[in-house]
């Protein structure tokens, strides 16, 4: 069974960049993928981007594109998401979950989830 723990969310203001990661640890297999979405107050929780476990391919949402990044260090078993030019309206817990169906944005077909890092956009 694979845990998810995700950090680096903080307070800061419209126009800054954060970086935030997604250690994994436990029973991890090379097909799965892991995504990170995000959930603000009274909203769904949305699909953000996405990572094949060994890294290299990569897929976004929309609503982020151009703004944010999603990487790997293998050596760590960690995963980032950084992102830049931040908006008010980005403000937000962001979470990490692993899925077997890389390409997916589809919550329902993720699992293992963090807890949920949260970030807040000053504007």
């Amino acid at each position: 069974q694979v845990q998810l723990v995700e950090s680096g969310g903080r307070l800061v203001q419209a126009g800054a960049s954060l970086r935030l990661s997604c250690a994994a640890s436990g029973r991890t297999f090379s097909t799965y993928a892991v995504g990170w979405f995000r959930q603000a107050p009274g909203k769904e929780r949305d699909f953000v981007a996405g990572i094949r476990w060994s890294g290299g391919s990569t897929y976004y949402a929309d609503s982020m594109k151009g703004r944010v990044t999603i990487s790997r260090d293998s050596a760590k078993d960690t995963f980032y998401l950084q992102m830049n030019s931040l908006k008010p309206e980005d403000t937000a817990v962001y979470y990490c979950a692993v899925t077997g169906y890389y390409g997916t944005t589809d919550m329902r077909r993720f699992g293992a989830w963090g807890q949920g890092t949260q970030v807040t956009v000053s504007s």
